[in-house]
C-alpha cells in the first residue's frame, strides 16, 4: 500500500483571497507614481495633423526643398576651394518666412572661431606628441573659415545678410509666402584644412611624394531645415553633432587638375570629356560584373599618374536628384574599382577609390563591403534608391555624405595589416555606406538627436557585418555596453541628450542605441515583428524628417507591442540592468499540513479548517483515505476527491503527468531597468530548458518576483541571461547555486552607496 502524501502548494492564495477587501485600495508592492510601465504621454509631443499618433506623417505634413546650381574649382597649388552657387528655396510650409538660415560649417575653423575656446585644454590631452603640441602652441591658428565674397538677389542686387559664427541669416526683402520660391546666389572661397594636422570631416591629406588626396564636403553654404516641429534648426556647429539638411536637386560642375580622378554625389553627365576611352570601356564592364570588382584605374596606372603633375584642368559635371547634401573626392593617386549590385532587380554600382597605400586591404574588401552593405540595409529598410555608393580611402577619416563616404584603414608600408585594422576598415565602410539610409534618406535631425542616425545606423551595421563575416566582432552587442552602463553615473547621460553635451559620445550615440535595438530585435520583439515595424518606419520616413516620437510610435503601431517601458528606461534614463536569483525554495510531498501552513494560520489567528478550499493538498493513495493526523481538516477539498470523480482514462493521464518536484524561485532586480527574465534550467540528468518571461513580469513589483516550477526531474542549476542578451551589469547573482566570481560591479555599487 502506497504511503499517503500531500503537498501544500501556496499559502499566498489565502492571503490574496481572504484579505482582498482590505488590500483593494492599496498599490501593489513596488508600484509608485514612477511606475516603469506607465505610458510616455509625459515625454512625447501630442500627435497632430503634421505627425499622427501612429508615428506616420500627418495629412498636413510639409517640408521644404532647396535646389543648388554650383560651379566649384579645386586649386591644388594653393589648396583652396572657390565656388559660386545659385540657390532656389521652395517654401512648402504654411508659414510666412521672414528670413532664411544657412550653415557655414567651415567657420568652426575660422581664426575667430569659438570652438577652440569651448574645448578644455591641458598638457596631458589632447597634446598627443610633437605634431599636436606644435599645432596648438607654436603655430598660428589655421584660418579655414568661409570667405563670403557676395550674397545677391536673383537680379544681382546685394542681399542683406548677417553671420553669427557657423550660421548666416538671409534677411528677405519681404516675407516669403507659403508656396512661394526665393532665388539668390552666394560666392565664396576658403583654405582647405589638412586632416592629419588640423583634423576635420573634410579636407586633404598630403603624401610624402607631394600628391594630395582631397575628400571635400561641407564646402558650400547650405540651407538649414525649417520644419513643423522645431521651426529653424539653426543650432551652432561645434564640430561634433552633425547636420540637418533639406532635400533638393543639385547641378554641380567641379574643375580640378586634368590628371585627377574625381567622384562625387550624383550622375556623371560628361564621361567622354573626363574619362579616356579605355576607362569608359572598363566602366561598362563593371556595370555587368555582379561577382567581382573590375578595375577602371589600375594600381600601375595610378602610380604612374602620381609621378608627374598636370598644369591643365578639366571640369566634371554631375547632377543629383532628391539628395540632402553634396561631397566629392579628387586625386591623381586613385585606384578605381567597381562592381554591380542587384537591388531587387535594379543595378546599383559599388565603387571604391584608394591610393596604393590602401592595398592590399582595400582591393580585397572595400567594394565587396560596399555591395554587402547595400544588400543588407535594403533588406531591412527599403531598396537603395540611388545609382551608386562610393567608398574613398583616407588615412584618418570616417564620414558620410549622399552616395559617397570617406573611410580609414591603412596597412603598414610593407602592405601588412592586423586583424584589428581589417575589422576596423570593414566596420567603418559598412557604417559610412550605411549612412546613405540613415540620415541621408531617413533624414533625422543629427544636430539634436545624434542617436537617430548614428545609433540606428550602428544597429543595422551590426547585422550587415555579421552577414559579411558571422564571426565579426561588432562592438555593438548588449554585452559590449555593460562596462559603460555600469560605470560612473556622474559621467553618463541618457541617450535622449544633445550630442554636444554628453560625456561619452561614442557609447551614448552609437553603442547603447545599437545594443538596445539589437536586444529589442533578438530578445524582446523577435526578428519577425521587429523587422516589419522597422521597415515600416524606414519607408514611412524616406526623404522626410522624422523625430524620436515618430520612431517610437511607429515601432509600437506596426507591431502591436507596448514598448513604452523600454523607450523610457533605455533611452530616457541611465538605469542599468541587474537581475538575479535571490532565493530558491523546494516544496516536498508530505502527509500532513506543512509548518508553513500552520505558521500562516497562526499569524492571521485562523484555524486550519478556516483555510477550506484555499489549501491544496496533493494526495497519492490507493484508497484516497484522509490521514487521521490531518485533524480539523475533514471538510477540506482534497485532490483525491477530485481525482476520484474523474473517468478512468482521465485518472491515468493525470497520474502520468503529475510532477514530482516543486520549486519556488524568487528573482530580484537591483537594477533600475525592467527587462525580460531569460532563464536556463539545468536538470540532474544534464538536460537543459530555456524559459523567457516578458518584462511585464515586473509590472506589480519592481524589486522582486517569484515563479513556481513543477517538474519530474530535479533541478540542479539556474542561470539568468546565459547568452548575455540584456546587458546585465552584475552576473555574480545570475546563477543558482551561486558561483564564486570576481565582480567588478561591486566596486561601483559600493561607491554609489557610500
Amino acid at each position: 500500500m502506497k504511503k499517503h502524501a500531500y503537498l501544500f502548494l501556496s499559502f499566498v492564495f489565502l492571503f490574496s483571497g481572504v484579505f482582498a477587501q482590505e488590500q483593494s485600495n492599496e498599490k501593489p508592492q513596488g508600484h509608485t507614481d514612477q511606475n516603469k510601465f506607465r505610458q510616455m504621454k509625459d515625454l512625447l509631443a501630442t500627435p497632430n495633423e503634421t505627425r499622427n499618433a501612429s508615428g506616420a506623417p500627418g495629412h498636413a505634413y510639409t517640408q521644404q526643398q532647396v535646389d543648388y546650381v554650383m560651379n566649384i574649382r579645386l586649386d591644388e597649388n594653393t589648396n583652396q576651394i572657390f565656388g559660386d552657387e545659385k540657390i532656389t528655396y521652395h517654401n512648402n510650409s504654411k508659414d510666412h518666412l521672414e528670413y532664411l538660415w544657412i550653415q557655414l560649417d567651415q567657420n568652426m575653423r575660422a581664426k575667430d572661431s569659438k570652438t577652440p575656446d569651448a574645448n578644455p585644454e591641458s598638457f596631458k590631452t589632447p597634446f598627443n606628441g610633437p605634431t599636436m603640441f606644435t599645432k596648438n602652441n607654436l603655430k598660428e591658428r589655421f584660418d579655414g573659415g568661409f570667405n563670403i565674397e557676395y550674397v545677391k538677389n536673383d537680379d544681382g542686387s546685394p542681399l542683406s545678410h548677417s553671420i553669427n559664427r557657423t550660421m548666416m541669416r538671409i534677411n528677405l526683402p519681404k516675407p516669403l509666402a507659403p508656396g512661394a520660391v526665393f532665388k539668390f546666389s552666394i560666392k565664396w572661397h576658403y583654405n582647405i584644412n589638412d586632416i592629419n594636422i588640423d583634423g576635420g570631416r573634410s579636407g586633404l591629406e598630403t603624401f610624402p611624394d607631394g600628391n594630395n588626396n582631397y575628400t571635400i564636403a561641407q564646402f558650400f553654404p547650405r540651407l538649414c531645415v525649417y520644419d513643423n516641429v522645431e521651426g529653424w534648426q539653426n543650432m551652432q556647429f561645434w564640430g561634433r553633432s552633425e547636420f540637418a539638411l533639406e532635400f533638393g536637386n543639385y547641378d554641380v560642375k567641379i574643375t580640378a587638375p586634368a590628371d585627377h580622378i574625381l567622384e562625387a554625389t550624383g550622375e556623371l553627365q560628361n564621361p567622354k570629356e573626363v574619362l579616356s576611352k579605355e576607362h569608359q570601356k572598363r566602366l561598362k564592364l563593371a556595370e555587368k560584373s555582379f561577382k567581382d570588382p573590375v578595375f577602371i584605374v589600375t594600381e600601375e596606372e595610378s602610380v604612374a599618374a602620381g609621378k608627374s603633375r598636370s598644369t591643365k584642368e578639366k571640369t566634371w559635371h554631375f547632377k543629383a536628384e532628391k539628395v540632402r547634401d553634396y561631397a566629392f573626392a579628387s586625386s591623381r593617386k586613385y585606384i578605381w574599382d567597381a562592381m554591380a549590385v542587384n537591388i531587387n532587380g535594379k543595378t546599383v554600382m559599388a565603387i571604391s577609390l584608394y591610393p596604393k597605400e590602401g592595398n592590399p586591404l582595400w582591393e580585397e574588401h572595400s567594394t565587396r563591403v560596399v555591395a554587402n552593405t547595400l544588400e543588407e540595409y535594403s533588406k531591412l529598410t527599403f531598396d537603395y534608391p540611388y545609382s551608386k555608393a562610393i567608398s574613398v580611402h583616407s588615412e584618418r577619416q570616417g564620414m558620410e555624405y549622399p552616395m559617397i563616404c570617406f573611410n580609414y584603414g591603412r596597412p603598414d608600408p610593407d602592405g601588412s595589416y592586423s586583424e584589428r585594422l581589417k575589422r576596423g576598415m570593414i566596420g567603418v565602410i559598412t557604417h559610412e555606406v550605411g549612412h546613405n539610409f540613415f540620415p541621408m534618406i531617413v533624414n533625422s535631425d543629427e544636430r539634436q538627436w545624434t542617436w537617430m542616425d548614428e545609433g540606428l545606423n550602428s544597429f543595422v551595421e551590426t547585422l550587415a557585418e555579421l552577414d559579411y563575416d558571422p564571426n565579426f566582432i561588432t562592438g555593438n552587442l548588449p554585452k559590449d555596453i555593460v562596462d559603460y552602463m555600469g560605470g560612473d553615473q556622474s559621467h553618463i547621460s541618457p541617450i535622449m541628450s544633445h550630442g554636444d553635451y554628453v560625456y561619452q559620445f561614442g557609447p551614448n550615440a552609437y553603442t547603447k542605441p545599437a545594443a538596445g535595438l539589437y536586444m529589442l530585435r533578438q530578445t524582446i520583439m523577435g526578428p519577425e515583428l521587429f523587422d516589419y515595424a522597422f521597415r515600416t518606419y524606414s519607408q514611412r520616413w524616406m526623404f522626410k524628417h522624422p523625430t524620436p516620437a515618430d520612431f517610437f510610435r511607429t515601432m509600437e503601431d506596426a507591431s502591436a507591442m507596448d514598448l513604452d517601458w523600454f523607450w523610457r528606461g533605455w533611452f530616457y534614463t541611465t538605469d542599468y540592468t541587474d537581475i538575479g536569483v535571490k532565493e530558491v525554495k523546494q516544496f516536498y510531498l508530505t502527509d500532513k499540513p506543512t509548518e508553513t501552513a500552520k505558521e500562516t494560520a497562526k499569524k492571521y489567528n485562523m484555524n486550519l479548517d478556516d483555510f477550506k478550499d484555499r489549501l491544496v493538498y496533493y494526495a497519492e493513495a490507493e484508497n484516497g483515505d484522509i490521514p487521521q493526523d490531518a485533524k480539523g481538516v475533514s471538510d477540506f477539498k482534497f485532490l483525491t476527491d477530485y481525482i476520484a470523480s474523474l473517468p478512468e482514462a482521465e485518472k491515468a493521464k493525470l497520474n502520468s503527468a503529475a510532477p514530482k518536484y516543486f520549486y519556488e524561485v524568487v528573482f530580484e532586480k537591483p537594477g533600475g531597468l525592467v527587462m525580460p527574465i531569460i532563464l536556463n534550467i539545468t536538470y540532474e540528468d544534464g538536460t537543459t530548458e530555456r524559459k523567457t518571461y516578458p518584462a511585464q513580469i515586473w509590472r506589480y513589483n519592481d524589486k522582486e518576483v517569484s515563479k513556481v516550477f513543477k517538474t519530474n526531474k530535479r533541478i540542479t542549476g539556474l542561470a539568468i541571461d546565459p547568452d548575455l542578451e540584456t546587458a546585465d551589469v552584475d552576473t555574480s547573482n545570475n546563477s543558482w547555486p551561486r558561483k564564486a566570481e570576481d565582480n567588478k560591479f561591486d566596486a561601483f555599487k559600493n561607491k554609489v552607496n557610500n
